[in-house]
């Protein structure tokens, strides 16, 4: 007389619990897969930022990015724009709120001029609160 004592295996040997190694395994490679990708999904139109020792702030949800480029080509994210429909676009994307943070970016090429009349466009518009976004400097003493 043969006693049965484990439930996990039928007649002809095979066991019928779910294997969930290759699941986690696939969950791990997808997760490094986005943990890569998430830095590189950010507005980038390339600039070549002049370097700040400020302190640096911790960067909002949705930033706005407003760049210049060493060409003096302006981009509201990754769109072209020109000063003659800056105030608009900048409207459309903020649902008209004022108080939306316009972060500015130029390349350290960028005359004063061309900053000021972009500054100047923006405070025209209504948008008052302008972040300046510059390279952090690792290791260089202040000045």
């Amino acid at each position: 007389m043969a006693i049965r004592l484990n439930d996990d295996f039928d007649e002809s040997g095979e066991m019928h619990d779910i294997n969930v190694t290759p699941f986690i395994d696939v969950m791990l490679v997808l997760l490094i897969i986005f943990m890569v990708a998430a830095p590189l999904a950010t507005v980038d139109v390339r600039v070549n930022l002049p370097a700040s020792s400020a302190q640096s702030q911790p960067r909002p949800p949705k930033p706005l990015f407003l760049t210049v480029k060493a060409d003096n080509q302006m981009f509201l994210g990754d769109e072209p724009v020109t000063a003659a429909n800056l105030s608009g676009m900048l409207n459309q994307r903020t649902q008209g709120d004022k108080q939306t943070t316009i972060f500015f970016r130029a390349d350290k090429s960028v005359n004063y001029a061309t900053i000021m009349s972009v500054m100047d466009n923006l405070r025209t518009a209504g948008y008052l609160k302008v972040g300046l976004v510059g390279e952090e400097k690792i290791g260089a003493a202040a000045h």
